[in-house]
């Protein structure tokens, strides 16, 4: 494993060099690259004959990081990305595949360096615009209730949470991400939002997005607007297990397209 140093963090990462194009997978916020292989997120698990990056954000997983929300917003970890990215892929065009709080990274990078993105793969988008305000209250509730009784209870209140359908069967898992950040990471969260539908109906890239049904925090009603709202985006919603297992085979098909694209142009 190795590490890269960003501003107040060392991010953990990891590269499959197989050849081929290049791809970045990111996760969602309290996850990390081992805990999305445990919940059957880790979609890059698929790819053969590519060179896939994977790492944890900030505070996640492997990853240090600090007590200071800012830090968390998705711009903040846009920076990250494309600091990564230059180092390890310069110049070159990537796909990015990533769910939630990796979506939102995504489309902010994207956004400010579309050259260095050939397409995405969106898992999972979470509130945005209209629908962020509640969950924006979720997130600074949370923060303080993990400042008020600790880690522990607060892991203990969160065994019953409601799970979505699609996620049946999969182990129930805990934030990998420190008690003493996770409140920092939970109120950057507050301070985010996806980027304005004006700017994304510019983003002139092959989107696919993923989505499940009866998730509050990350609703269909998200990924049918961003997929409205993206030029070249196509929507597919799961409602089962078996229809989530198909997710590495369509990532595989985009970066195919992506590396075809490059080759071609």
């Amino acid at each position: 494993m190795s590490s890269f140093r960003v501003p107040g963090a060392e991010l953990a990462w990891e590269l499959s060099d197989e050849g081929g194009h290049p791809v970045v997978q990111l996760h969602g916020l309290t996850s990390s690259r081992a805990r999305d292989r445990v919940l059957d997120l880790d979609l890059g698990r698929g790819l053969s004959g590519t060179r896939l990056l994977r790492y944890d954000a900030r505070a996640h997983g492997a990853s240090t990081g600090r007590a200071e929300p800012e830090d968390y917003r998705w711009t903040s970890l846009a920076d990250d990305l494309l600091a990564l990215l230059e180092a390890t892929f310069p110049g070159e065009t990537v796909h990015g595949v990533g769910p939630s709080m990796g979506c939102g990274t995504l489309l902010h990078a994207a956004l400010r360096e579309p050259e260095r993105f050939s397409s995405l793969t969106l898992l999972l988008p979470p509130t945005a615009w209209e629908t962020r305000a509640a969950q924006i209250e979720d997130y600074r509730r949370l923060a303080e209730f993990i400042d008020a009784h600790g880690m522990e209870r607060f892991l203990g209140a969160s065994q019953d949470m409601y799970r979505p359908p699609a996620t049946v069967g999969t182990p129930t898992t805990v934030p990998d991400i420190s008690g003493e950040l996770l409140p920092s990471a939970y109120r950057g969260a507050a301070l985010s939002d996806l980027p304005s539908r004006e700017d994304l109906a510019a983003l002139d890239l092959p989107v696919t997005i993923l989505a499940w049904v009866d998730d509050p925090g990350h609703p269909v009603s998200s990924a049918e607007a961003l997929a409205a709202t993206l030029p070249r985006a196509r929507l597919q919603i799961a409602a089962r297990p078996d229809q989530v297992a198909r997710w590495p085979e369509v990532l595989c098909e985009d970066v195919a397209a992506a590396g075809a694209a490059v080759t071609a142009g």
